[in-house]
């Protein structure tokens, strides 16, 4: 094994201990749908909704990816890499809203660039045939909205407003019911 991959090796396994990429408990998830606070420590929502409001992702061939494209439906971003377990055990019944809102409900899949890049975000989703719009986080979003690890969820109103921000995972029927609710809010 050659140094740099194993660095990457402790980073990963040093991530996963430290909470990134962890099943919570419902006690232990951070959300909040409240205008002061985001569930992350030391920011509200007023900071998160400037970011969000000029992020900027890259999609998996280079080209700039801006929130405003998809305005009219409901966005779900998703923080997350391909070592991410709770990451993709959610990615089927997220897959399934898709299919069934098509016109209603998108999902952004950004790679945070924690151990992966664009070419492992690639590789992912030619394996896997989600109906999902891959991204790469390329300008630090994840960073900036203060996030810790992954999964890391963002809502975006059909209106482009910042709705809520979660760490964590209710599990692929937890998070597909939270998720239609929030559709059917809005549709």
């Amino acid at each position: 094994m050659n140094i740099k991959s194993f660095i990457l090796f402790i980073c990963s396994a040093a991530l996963m201990l430290l909470g990134g990429c962890s099943q919570e408990s419902s006690e232990q998830q951070q959300t909040s749908s409240s205008s002061e606070t985001s569930g992350v420590p030391g920011q509200d929502l007023t900071e998160q909704r400037a970011i969000i409001e000029n992020a900027t992702f890259t999609d998996l061939d280079g080209n700039p990816v801006e929130l405003d494209q998809f305005e009219g439906k409901l966005v779900l971003i998703d923080f997350w890499e391909s070592w991410c377990g709770p990451c993709l055990q959610v990615f089927p019944a997220m897959a399934d809203l898709r299919e069934e809102y098509p016109d209603q409900f998108e999902v952004l899949a950004v790679t945070v660039g924690l151990t992966e890049g664009p070419e492992e975000a690639r590789a992912f989703a030619e394996e896997n045939d989600y109906p999902f719009t891959w991204l790469y986080d390329e300008n630090g979003v994840f960073e900036e909205l203060g996030g810790a690890g992954i999964p890391f969820k963002v809502f975006i109103s059909p209106s482009g407003e910042l709705l809520e921000i979660e760490m964590g995972s209710r599990g692929r029927e937890g998070d597909y019911n939270k998720t239609e609710a929030k559709i059917q809010e809005y549709f």
